[in-house]
């Protein structure tokens, strides 16, 4: 027995010399944690980047030329009488599919997670639609004829550049930045409306008109809002990934809403 006390007591001694003489693990200081924490990206700071985008543009053109018909058969008697701008000439709706490409630019801040900013993005494509219809109706006005009226419109709309100046509120998660964004849009667009009359009356027999009226509008600045969500993903250094999606409406002549998605690679400083 005693000499089992003896050993025992020797082994304690021997153990705790060699662990005296083991050096401290990075492990056992915390260093490890210390190391991950410090690898997270850090978010905050100015940033831009390229992208490029593919989505279809939504028009509708009801109602898009009606005050140019009104405007054009003013103090007419098959205005007064037939009301002919107020015809619904199903002009409805239509839709495109295009691809863009443009950049974008912004700033971070953070706090803890919490990551806020503003930004500005451009985007250079093809979007818009066109549409044309007509009808006809046949009145005995007040003047004791028949009056054959045939009425057309057109409206078309071309947007070729669009910028969103937005707000963005996202959460840190790793080396993911998930974000949502809201904001004004604006766009440059060409707008082309025709309108036009022609008025048969019998018994004359006397075709009146046709009569038109075509306006265009080039370079034309159109306004509306914009909303959307998307991720930026860190890759290596200040290099990150981007995945996006974007609704935008055009509020002009021609209500237009245009959603996109998109795919970008940035650089945060």
């Amino acid at each position: 027995m005693r000499r089992l006390m003896v050993a025992a007591a020797m082994l304690g001694t021997v153990s705790a010399a060699h662990a005296a003489d083991m050096p401290d693990l990075p492990i056992l200081r915390g260093s490890f944690t210390d190391g991950l924490t410090s690898a997270r990206p850090i978010w905050q700071g100015s940033y831009f980047g390229v992208q490029a985008g593919y989505g279809s543009s939504d028009e509708n053109f009801n109602g898009s030329t009606s005050n140019m018909m009104a405007a054009l058969l003013a103090d007419t008697l098959i205005e007064s009488e037939m009301g002919v701008s107020q015809w619904n000439l199903g002009l409805g709706k239509a839709s495109r599919r295009s691809s863009g490409y443009g950049a974008f630019i912004g700033y971070n801040g953070q706090w803890d997670d919490v990551v806020l900013g503003i930004e500005a993005s451009y985007l250079h494509g093809s979007f818009g639609g066109s549409a044309s219809a007509s009808e006809a109706r046949s009145n005995q006005l007040s003047d004791g004829n028949v009056h054959s009226v045939t009425a057309s419109s057109t409206s078309a709309i071309a947007i070729k550049d669009m910028a969103t100046f937005r707000g963005r509120a996202g959460y840190a998660w790793g080396c993911f930045l998930p974000y949502m964004f809201a904001g004004l849009a604006l766009g440059n667009a060409d707008i082309t409306r025709t309108v036009s009359v022609q008025d048969y009356v019998t018994p004359a027999g006397v075709l009146q008109g046709p009569i038109s009226a075509t306006e265009a509008q080039h370079n034309h600045l159109i306004y509306g809002y914009s909303a959307g969500l998307g991720v930026d993903v860190n890759l290596v250094g200040g290099l990150f990934m981007r995945a996006e999606y974007e609704y935008i409406r055009f509020t002009s002549q021609v209500d237009t809403s245009i959603n996109t998605v998109r795919a970008g690679l940035g650089y945060k400083f």
